[in-house]
């Protein structure tokens, strides 16, 4: 895992909408993505990953985030195994949240 470059939450942008050369994946569940998630960030829960993988855009820069950072380290492992880079979100939403960064609630819909 200290291979795996981390990224504060404080050189982020506040909203990934109308990003294009950066994806901030979002790997929590449901419940978690519908109780405050990043507006722009693609959803895709850890287990479903391996199934979806056609849905993230690995030439982009890869930013994964999750509660705090445990699943992004494994969902970025597992990548790492398949040949791609990504950076994980140093805290994950817990320290988006502290850091007083904005979050959209409800629905499970992906991006």
């Amino acid at each position: 895992m200290g291979d795996i470059r981390q990224v504060p939450v404080t050189e982020l942008p506040d909203d990934f909408t109308a990003e294009t050369d950066r994806v901030l994946l979002d790997v929590r569940e449901d419940d978690e993505w519908a109780a405050g998630h990043v507006r722009g960030a693609v959803h895709i829960p850890l287990g479903d990953v391996p199934a979806r993988l056609e849905e993230i855009d690995l030439d982009a820069e890869l930013l994964v985030v999750c509660h705090s950072s445990g699943r992004s380290m494994r969902v970025l492992q597992y990548l790492d195994q398949l040949g791609f880079e990504g950076n994980c979100v140093r805290g994950g939403m817990l320290a988006w949240i502290e850091n007083g960064k904005p979050v959209e609630t409800g629905g499970v819909e992906t991006r």
